[in-house]
């Protein structure tokens, strides 16, 4: 593990001796450990450590930042934008809305994220963060337009790694739209990223996560979050085309009324590597959680989706559903499931499932005998498999925009 991590801690800007000193502990807190593998059973189906070994000889950090290129942002529907250059913070232009009522800076200082016991990738990050941005939303502000977050990944950043981590809150009876736009030139590297989530009372944040391109990148994003009364969070992934993507998502549903929905629609190809894993806290009565995740597999790619649903003894009246589902097109691709309830209330309704199958013959040949080529009838029927998870979207511009943007991957673009 140490010959792998080639880190000069002089290439890492800090404020203080004191944080210089903190993040050198925490590298060698990271080092005694390692990477996570699968006698760690969060990992048992993604083991981190044997993957990044394989592709990875020697690791380094980015060189100082020195980025002049134009970036071509979405025209497709009206948006305020944040633009990331390698995990940093770069600028942000909220020409849409009030701008005392939105608040965007870049996150630099050493502040500490509640995540779960025993994740070393946190201490990595800690030792190497190089830093993100902080959104807050004002109280009573509902943005009128989303946010995208350009995410852009320069072509130099071979056996590279970023860490970043990003703070979002939302005050009490705001509402956000966040798209993170993940564009990445053709360089093999690793991202490590923890992001901290905190919704207020009445609050609404919808989360959509989408891949420009196919990427040779390695991604690990873990977000922590809590919900006040009667907000709601809505995270949609559609991160197709990464190399290897790991999402965990630890929300915790703490007051009445909140509810929680996680809805992925993923097409996987050659060589591609995808995990979800959430748990999904009940910490009061009357609250809702609503998991979906849906995945197409081609050639010899893996999906996985471990999902924990768990309720307290007093969060009666919990409803609280997951379903996981695999559409597998070839013999060599593999789906790996793992459902589980903790519950701990008697007046609750919980549910888990999750189902696998190949393409339906008998649909592609009804598809046939009405003149539709073979390569068109399966493409239909991948488009009608992930379109649930579209349906979910209210927004129309941004909904075809991003059905159109996952059809193009499942196309080879």
């Amino acid at each position: 593990m140490v010959s792998l991590f080639n880190i000069d801690f002089k290439k890492i800007s800090v404020f203080s001796d004191e944080e210089a000193s903190e993040r050198k502990k925490k590298f060698e807190l990271f080092l005694k450990t390692g990477l996570p593998n699968k006698k760690d059973e969060n990992w048992k189906f993604s083991d981190l450590n044997f993957i990044i070994s394989k592709n990875f000889k020697q690791i380094t950090i980015p060189e100082d930042l020195k980025f002049d290129k134009k970036i071509q942002f979405i025209r497709d529907f009206d948006h305020n934008h944040i633009t990331l250059i390698n995990g940093v913070y770069k600028s942000c232009d909220i020409r849409f809305e009030e701008k005392e009522k939105v608040k965007i800076e870049g996150l630099k200082s050493f502040d500490s994220f509640t995540i779960e016991k025993g994740n070393n990738l946190y201490n990595l990050n800690r030792a190497l963060s190089s830093g993100g941005f902080s959104l807050e939303v004002q109280k009573d502000y509902k943005c009128k337009k989303p946010i995208i977050i350009y995410n852009y990944f320069t072509s130099d950043l071979d056996n590279k790694i970023i860490n970043n981590s990003n703070q979002i809150k939302l005050s009490q009876n705001s509402e956000l739209t966040l798209i993170e736009y993940n564009i990445t030139e053709k360089s093999k590297f690793i991202k490590n990223t923890f992001e901290n989530i905190n919704i207020g009372q009445g609050s609404l944040l919808k989360s959509i996560t989408i891949q420009k391109t196919k990427s040779n990148g390695y991604f690990y994003k873990n977000i922590s979050g809590i919900q006040d009364y009667s907000s709601s969070y809505q995270n949609f992934i559609l991160s197709s085309g990464l190399k290897f993507n790991k999402i965990e998502i630890n929300m915790n549903l703490e007051k009445e009324n909140s509810n929680c929905y996680i809805l992925s629609g993923l097409s996987l190809s050659k060589d591609e590597h995808q995990e979800i894993k959430t748990q999904i806290n009940h910490f009061a009565p009357n609250c809702k959680s609503y998991q979906k995740i849906k995945n197409v597999l081609e050639n010899d790619s893996t999906g996985v989706y471990q999902g924990k649903i768990f309720v307290k003894d007093i969060a009666q009246k919990t409803d609280a559903y997951q379903l996981s589902k695999a559409l597998i097109l070839d013999d060599k691709a593999e789906f790996n499931a793992k459902p589980e309830l903790e519950i701990y209330a008697d007046d609750v309704k919980c549910s888990h499932g999750s189902t696998s199958g190949s393409i339906d013959e008998d649909a592609i040949h009804y598809l046939m005998t009405r003149g539709i080529k073979l390569s068109i009838a399966k493409k239909l029927l991948i488009n009608g498999f992930l379109n649930e998870i579209f349906e979910n979207i209210p927004e129309e511009k941004i909904k075809t925009f991003l059905e159109k943007s996952i059809m193009e991957q499942v196309d080879g673009i």
